[in-house]
């Protein structure tokens, strides 16, 4: 029986021809470019740090882009659902450029984190502004692939965004791995420029204003302080009170129930208690990027410290994991309504623990090193399966009047679920006295949540959820 929250298979142009070609290239050149910026500046980061004596501000300059990403998610949802896509757009990569342009031209580490903060907040908000024009203007029968590129665009720049960030650091400056991306950005957003003009807003029933779905200025505080929660729990990691040691523990549980708590009504009503339908994609998501990032850097780590691999050849293991996460999303798209969404998130969620366990065991048990490499394959495949199908899912059990909110929530849950993850795995890790137990707590800790994955995958089919 065909899952019920595909659309009907009708023709359709591919997404890479009339009239959707030059909106696929902009808006995955959009994609690119965010997540260019976001893997360069870890190459360049310890550079500007030192030329800025900003060593004090490092782990903000991380930490704050994500945390604001939040608060502009749920701002961009919300204005999306009231005006339709075309001004939150525009407005969100203003503000990621301007704070490319800041951070670009910064001469002391606070003015840097300040660019940071504002290129944080627009990137959050462009990513739910793109998820809403795609519902707007794709057919259904499209969302699989156009969500397929969006992930290639997303995984290429993990294989050339470091090494170029370098390159153009060596021979011009680190200032221009911020500046260079600003003047790729304006060319990028004009290519969909003709279609966001022809983008109607959602009109009112009678005109009247009062039919617009509300301005939700609440949410933006539960946003702000989720983020307030996800940069306490990073702080935590590094706390030291010799006079009550258990501290630390007790800030990170703090932390973390804070951040569950503000984000309940930033999601889909019965998110957290895993409600069959939207509530549950919505956790997958956060559950599958929870377990996935949470592992992914820790795998390098391990193959220096524990199997003495060169840096370079350590990281050649997530280049496999992103290639394979590029494949399988690709495949997914070609296949389309022949692969069953939740049997695609089943599988892919199945995938990632695998992969994790395999990780667990050349940490643990001393299993030898290329069962945790070709794990990590195996962990991208599953990424490549079910982050698309996902994205497709909440499309499609969303209305014009919630999209914004649906997509905004998707978006939290990827970075709420990849930031609270990373937080926590710094306290395990911390928590033990050999690094071989280290290692083994981190990969059980993110076996756990890649666990919890495979069992709310199945419920991700049902009835649409609803906000609140």
């Amino acid at each position: 029986m065909q899952d019920p929250t595909l659309p009907a298979v009708h023709h359709a142009t591919g997404i890479f021809r009339p009239p959707y070609f030059w909106v696929t290239v902009g808006t995955c050149a959009l994609v690119f470019l965010a997540a260019f910026e976001s893997l360069a500046v870890t190459t360049i980061m310890p550079l500007v740090s030192r030329e800025l004596n900003g060593g004090n501000l490092y782990a903000l300059a991380f930490a704050g882009p994500l945390a604001t990403g939040v608060i502009g998610m749920v701002g961009a949802g919300n204005w999306s659902d009231r005006r339709g896509p075309a001004l939150p757009l525009y407005a969100s990569v203003a503000l990621f450029g301007a704070g490319l342009l800041v951070a670009g031209t910064s001469v002391s580490m606070p003015m840097l984190v300040s660019g940071r903060l504002v290129q944080g907040f627009g990137g959050g908000a462009l990513t739910v502004a793109l998820y809403v024009l795609v519902a707007r203007f794709y057919p259904g029968t499209l969302h699989p692939r156009i969500f397929a590129a969006f992930s290639a665009a997303w995984v290429v720049p993990s294989l050339v965004g470091p090494v170029a960030a370098g390159v153009v650091a060596q021979v011009f400056s680190w200032h221009w791995v911020f500046l260079g991306v600003v003047g790729l950005v304006i060319p990028a957003l004009a290519m969909i420029v003709p279609v966001l003009r022809g983008l109607d807003p959602p009109e009112p029933a009678g005109g009247a204003e009062g039919n617009l779905p509300p301005w939700a200025p609440a949410r933006l505080g539960w946003a702000a302080l989720a983020a307030l929660a996800v940069l306490g729990l990073n702080l935590s990691a590094g706390l030291s009170i010799p006079a009550f040691p258990p501290a630390k523990a007790l800030l990170a549980v703090a932390a973390v129930v804070l951040a569950l708590a503000a984000v309940r009504p930033l999601v889909p009503a019965g998110t957290l208690r895993a409600r069959r339908g939207l509530p549950s994609v919505i956790l997958s998501r956060g559950l599958a990027s929870a377990a996935f990032f949470g592992a992914e850097v820790y795998l390098p780590y391990l193959l220096i410290d524990q199997f003495g691999f060169p840096p370079t050849l350590a990281g050649v293991t997530l280049t496999g994991g992103a290639l394979a996460w590029a494949g399988a999303a690709a495949v997914q798209g070609r296949m389309g309504p022949r692969l069953e969404h939740r049997r695609a998130v089943r599988v892919g969620s199945l995938m990632v623990l695998a992969a994790i366990l395999l990780a667990l065991a050349a940490a643990g048990l001393h299993w030898p090193a290329a069962v945790a490499i070709a794990g990590w394959v195996l962990a991208g495949g599953g990424m490549g399966l079910l982050y698309p199908r996902l994205s497709v899912m909440t499309l499609a059990l969303s209305s014009k009047d919630n999209e914004g909110f649906n997509s905004s929530a998707m978006s939290i849950a990827d970075s709420l679920g990849g930031a609270l993850s990373l937080a926590a795995t710094g306290i395990v890790f911390a928590a033990f006295t050999t690094a071989v137990q280290s290692f083994a707590g981190v990969f059980a800790f993110t076996a756990a949540l890649g666990l919890a994955a495979v069992l709310v995958a199945p419920r991700v089919t049902g009835r649409q959820g609803a906000a609140g």
